[in-house]
């Protein structure tokens, strides 16, 4: 039996591992954690009967102790803790943010196996967690593929790594992206999602961070990792081998079947997702990215090839000027502007420590907000 943490059980990815784990045998969940949403974890603790549980708010934390008879652990601390406890086999890293960063480097230390899906830890640490690189494993379904399809091969063999996007709800959108309402913007055409990566995917900033995973987990160069629009979300990623010829991952756009795989990995389970049937597909179709309508994509690559802390500057300006765009501040393309802003104002630093990443992370999200609390910017 394999004790199981997850941090952010609240979220899309929490609550979709909890379903999978419902129905896969030898594992039990040992703790859940989550950011400031007590109701929802105190109905999960009531359901799933974890050991432990952990609130980043200690507030809320403190608060749901009073209702509950497991112990609840508050702030980064307590989900550190929750994460290294001895008895943890385990820990998915679900949580938004930064606030994952700490808690999976613990982790990390303490020998625990990580199911990573959250995608700052990569993309502003990349150079720190990859140390412990035969701890972890991705979620993320593009990084899922690319991993299953790069199983027993040498490097040497291979020539490109293909990251598949939907191209969102604006592919093929025919009016100004200037006024987009966040309505339309969340109206994703293959994924449900939470609001702050589906917002993401419409700007493919989704897509420019997971090139940013996908450098580090896989140690491939920037110029080797390639972006293809495919709307019908079936093929998750394809790898170019030296002869030319493609491995591709496919399946149905259920985020479960990757979770899966990860707690598995190396066996595979049968799931509880409805199987892929090809001949119900019809047309599968590719298309390249439009760089030009979609600069977001094109900031995270420039932002992954300088690296150091440019990365952590990308990333954090991102989540403010999304929240600002879903809390009806800004406008949809001032995303872009304002990340490229915080990107040009920022001082470069390599192989920064964790707890530089953490300032200068803190650091940009104050000059990112105060974009965002001007209103819209002046569009050039």
């Amino acid at each position: 039996m394999k004790n199981i943490v997850i941090l952010g059980s609240t979220g899309s990815i929490g609550t979709q591992t909890l379903e999978v784990l419902k129905d896969l045998s030898g594992f039990n969940v040992f703790g859940l954690a989550a950011g400031s949403n007590k109701e929802m974890l105190k109905e999960q603790i009531l359901k799933h009967r974890p050991k432990f549980a952990a609130l980043a708010n200690q507030e809320a934390a403190f608060a749901l102790a009073q209702e509950v008879d497991i112990p609840v652990l508050s702030d980064v601390d307590g989900l550190c803790e929750l994460a290294c406890h001895e008895e943890v086999d385990i820990v998915v890293v679900s949580i938004v943010g930064s606030a994952g960063l700490r808690p999976t480097l613990e982790a990390l230390k303490a020998g625990k196996k990580i199911a990573l899906a959250n995608k700052e830890t990569l993309v502003s640490a990349g150079h720190l967690v990859m140390e412990y690189a035969d701890q972890i494993v991705p979620i993320d379904s593009e990084h899922s593929a690319l991993w299953q399809c790069l199983e027993g091969r040498n490097k040497e063999e291979v020539s490109k790594l293909i990251l598949t996007a939907s191209g969102g709800p604006f592919r093929n959108y025919k009016g100004s992206l200037e006024d987009v309402t966040i309505e339309q913007a969340l109206n994703h055409p293959s994924w449900k999602m939470g609001g702050k990566i589906t917002i993401d995917s419409a700007t493919l900033m989704n897509k420019g961070l997971e090139v940013i995973e996908a450098h580090w987990f896989f140690g491939t160069d920037y110029d080797d990792i390639e972006v293809i629009i495919h709307p019908q979300s079936i093929v998750h990623s394809l790898v170019r081998f030296v002869d030319g010829s493609l491995i591709a991952q496919l399946g149905t756009t259920d985020m479960r079947l990757p979770i899966q795989y990860a707690l598995t990995y190396p066996d595979i389970r049968t799931s509880i997702v409805p199987e892929l049937r090809l001949e119900q597909l019809g047309a599968l179709t590719f298309e390249s990215p439009d760089f030009d309508r979609f600069p977001c994509l094109n900031l995270a690559y420039q932002a992954g090839r300088i690296g150091g802390i440019t990365p952590t500057v990308l990333n954090a300006a991102n989540e403010v000027a999304v929240a600002g765009f879903m809390g009806g501040k800004i406008g949809f393309m001032d995303i872009p502007r304002i990340v490229e802003k915080c990107l040009a104002d920022h001082e470069k630093l390599d192989s920064p420590s964790l707890e530089e990443i953490l300032a200068i992370d803190q650091e940009t999200r104050v000059k990112a907000q105060e974009f965002v609390d001007t209103g819209r910017m002046i569009r050039s």
